[in-house]
């Protein structure tokens, strides 16, 4: 049990130690120098890389949409007209005349931007999901050992109330109280246990070589120094540019359906024999749109453009009230968390030991000492939830802040 209260002091020791000021959160848009181990991870999970070839085909289709739009086109024809035999040959080129591989180009290159943008937060999203899933093992994993160590004291406690019982010192209602409260400790251990498994296998869901003795989260947590807002992470938002690319496509969209309404003139030249005579000539086509102008198309192409804008617009609109609730609940989950580390100060194991010898002295009942320990118990796992808590709205703050990769900083392996 002494053993247990050291640890405890030890825990919340380092978790003193958890908003230490070591990294500054304004140098977010620099790259890893190294790649991380998590970084790995995350690309190995079977989610991104579909995402990755999902991007890759994006890439090829736009390598195709650069290129020119009309290939020349052969002509052959033969006939027999008397003794004479007929024949030409030639080539078409159609004219791109109003330039429409340009806007095709520059269409091209917004999908490029926007599929890059979107396996962007798609990474971030995974690397959060992962971060996240580990805190909440590790937080598991603490509120497991606070329920097997208070199993383990209350199965002393018995035997001390079992012992003093013979003594004279205590009566049956002590007994049962303790073996009720026994039993219903062996209820919240095994339901700790299935958390702390159920944490496991997410975690190993997501980091596909990652063990339980793997240190990925550093002991004193995330180390930033602020959370004031840089003006220009809302603009740079993977999923704000990724929305601003599919309204600049849109709008390309849009000019290129009016290109398209204005038909392109075929240029042919041709030769062979007709009777005996050589015979060169030269060939003109041009649509003429009549019957159908196409408008309609051009005016819901326009459509889809407005449309996109005001997409655009709301998922910035979205994401910056997003980013003020992340921010809201983090530092709510940081001043709580910090009060109860000023509360619990040492108080751990002071009232452990207070408590027992107040018990075995006579001074408190049984049925006062088993409701002290257990809020005392309590008060240990609300400074674990907060702790966790804290930990996640971190995580979350930086994923709607677009600055996961400072996480990926952070946490590089050599």
């Amino acid at each position: 049990m002494k053993i247990f209260f050291k640890k405890s002091i030890c825990a919340m020791l380092c978790v003193g130690m958890f908003l230490a000021m070591l990294i500054n959160i304004q140098r977010a848009n620099a790259q890893p120098t190294s790649t991380s181990w998590l970084s790995m991870q995350i690309n190995k999970h079977p989610n991104i890389i579909a995402a990755k070839e999902e991007m890759n085909a994006v890439f090829s289709n736009a390598e195709g949409n650069k290129q020119p739009l009309y290939n020349p086109e052969l002509e052959t024809g033969y006939e027999r007209e008397g003794d004479a035999n007929n024949y030409s040959i030639g080539i078409n080129q159609t004219i791109d005349w109003w330039d429409k591989r340009e806007t095709k180009e520059q269409q091209a290159n917004f999908s490029l931007t926007q599929a890059s943008k979107h396996f962007d937060f798609l990474v971030q999203e995974k690397t959060a999901q992962a971060l996240q899933a580990l805190i909440t093992w590790q937080a598991a994993k603490k509120q497991a050992f606070i329920a097997q160590e208070q199993e383990k004291q209350l199965e002393t406690i018995l035997d001390l109330v079992k012992d003093r019982q013979k003594a004279g010192d205590l009566g049956q209602v002590d007994a049962e109280l303790t073996f009720l409260s026994l039993s219903q400790m062996l209820n919240v251990t095994a339901k700790a246990q299935v958390q702390l498994k159920q944490a496991e296998a997410q975690v190993k869901e997501l980091l596909q070589d990652w063990t339980p003795d793997k240190e990925v989260l550093p002991a004193q947590g995330l180390t930033i120094s602020n959370y004031q807002l840089s003006p220009q992470w809302l603009q740079q938002h993977p999923l704000v540019l990724e929305a601003k690319a599919q309204w600049q496509i849109a709008k390309s969209n849009a000019q290129l359906s009016m290109l398209e309404a204005k038909a392109d003139p075929t240029i042919g030249i041709n030769a062979g024999k007709n009777a005996g005579d050589n015979v060169l000539g030269v060939t003109l086509s041009m649509p003429l749109n009549i019957r159908n102008n196409f408008s309609a198309q051009a005016r819901a192409a326009n459509q889809q453009a407005l449309a996109a804008e005001a997409n655009f617009l709301s998922i910035m609109r979205k994401q910056r009230f997003s980013i003020q609730s992340s921010i809201d609940t983090l530092l709510t989950y940081q001043k709580n968390y910090q009060r109860w580390q000023q509360l619990m100060d040492g108080r751990g194991k002071r009232s452990g030991d207070l408590l027992q010898k107040q018990w075995q002295s006579g001074d408190v009942s049984t049925t006062e000492y088993l409701l002290a320990l257990q809020q005392r118990a309590e008060g240990l796992k609300a400074g674990i939830d907060l702790q966790s808590q804290f930990q996640l709205s971190q995580i979350d703050w930086l994923l709607q802040v677009g600055q996961i990769k400072t996480v990926l900083q952070q946490l590089s392996q050599p």
